[in-house]
């Protein structure tokens, strides 16, 4: 591999990976504060910041930082998770040190003039009017406030109308010096780019971080819990969960293959047993979030109301047969999916910039592809047996909206679980 790291006397980590044959550079500068940093009254300001890093330094405007990326054929990029926020740029390898000062730029020396916020946060208002317009984003925002309720982990990233139109100048530029500092940020590169270069600038352009790491996030504990709404939709969007594992856990790699050889495919036991074999609805999946001390497992799916009261059944059933016996060889398919993806996602720049970043925040190293592999295959039947009990050991989370009326509530979940 070609990855190299350095650790800068500020604090400040730089990852690279030089991909040769490559012409272009996916450059990025990645936060560990994201939304569960937020106190209480800073609902939705990691969001913001993210938004408003855009709009205007003291050297550029905001339509100078879009014309002079675009006029290298670049382009720049933002998002915020829970956990991290992120900041992109893709250009061509000779302007690999114009898309670091424009990064530098919006990070250290945005101005975040009154005029610009108040264009903004109407902006966003509209994007969180979006959400609430379309099901089956909303569906996730209520699935995290059944999971994690009165937590930062369980509110919307986008904040409120109220919350997003409360903060100044003062509050966005308390957060950034409160939890973008030099400590738990890295700046990370990958594709036509030379290690010792992206280290010399980032030294230069990144030289005013305030150094350390900052406040430690908002501790999550998933409870579980229920969040139905009824709707004039044409389906139901239908979401129920259970607690998960950290990414740091153990079991962690035995829930992917789980989660997988549940709901990650065609060839899963809920496409197969729902979709193909019963025709109750068009998507299923499965899904697992990791986080630093916490995890969420969910299944995802639509139907009509006349489906419902005998869809969820089926997907408690399909689960429970999965955690009990999983077979060695949809083990080894879902273990063959996982190497293809993680090995698939290294051949692009943009992935590969992202997955070192994320690793140097989690772990303090980027894990070798050999690693994760290694990993994988070592999970063995008994874990993914362990893995799914542990699941459905714990409380279920159910939300949906639509036509619901018929849908089974979480007493039922509930009993249908222990029968």
């Amino acid at each position: 591999m070609s990855v190299e790291v350095t650790h800068l006397p500020s604090g400040l980590t730089v990852v690279t990976d030089a991909m040769s044959h490559l012409e272009t550079a996916s450059l990025g500068v990645f936060a560990g504060a994201g939304a569960r940093s937020e106190g209480e009254k800073e609902h939705g300001l990691a969001h913001l910041l993210e938004h408003m890093a855009f709009k205007g330094t003291r050297t550029r405007d905001a339509k100078r930082i879009a014309e002079e990326i675009e006029s290298a054929g670049g382009e720049l990029n933002a998002a915020t998770s829970g956990e991290q926020t992120a900041y992109y740029a893709r250009v061509l390898k000779e302007d690999v040190g114009l898309g670091f000062d424009i990064l530098a730029d919006i990070l250290t020396q945005s101005v975040f003039d009154s005029d610009e916020l108040a264009r903004e946060k109407n902006v966003i208002l509209q994007e969180i009017s979006a959400v609430e317009d379309t099901p089956d984003d909303l569906v996730f925002d209520m699935f995290n406030q059944a999971a994690f309720p009165h937590q930062p982990l369980g509110r919307p990233i986008l904040g409120t109308p109220e919350t997003v139109m409360s903060f100044d100048r003062q509050a966005i530029q308390a957060y950034l010096d409160t939890h973008y500092r030099a400590g738990r940020m890295v700046v990370a590169a990958a594709g036509a780019v030379d290690h010792d270069r992206v280290v010399e600038e980032a030294g230069r352009l990144f030289a005013h971080l305030p150094e350390g790491s900052g406040p430690e996030p908002a501790s999550a504990i998933y409870r579980g819990g229920e969040d139905v709404m009824e709707t004039d939709h044409e389906q139901a969007n239908v979401l129920i969960g259970f607690g998960g594992r950290s990414y740091k856990d153990d079991l962690s790699p035995a829930l992917g293959i789980f989660t997988n050889l549940v709901g990650g495919g065609m060839s899963s036991r809920l496409f197969q047993e729902v979709r193909e074999k019963r025709g109750l609805c068009y998507q299923v999946y499965a899904f697992q979030w990791g986080y630093a001390d916490t995890g969420i497992f969910g299944i995802s799916a639509g139907a009509g109301a006349e489906d419902l009261e005998d869809l969820v059944p089926v997907i408690l059933d399909t689960v429970a047969a999965a955690a009990s016996a999983p077979t060695e060889a949809e083990i080894a398919r879902a273990k063959a999916q996982m190497k293809a993806g993680l090995l698939m996602a290294l051949e692009s720049s943009a992935m590969r910039a992202e997955q070192m970043a994320r690793h140097m925040l989690i772990w303090g190293r980027p894990l070798p592809p050999a690693e994760l592999i290694a990993k994988i295959d070592a999970v063995t039947a008994d874990d993914v047996r362990k893995a799914g009990e542990a699941v459905l050991a714990s409380p279920p989370t159910l939300a949906a909206l639509g036509p619901v009326r018929t849908l089974p509530r979480l007493d039922k979940i509930r009993s249908h679980l222990a029968a």
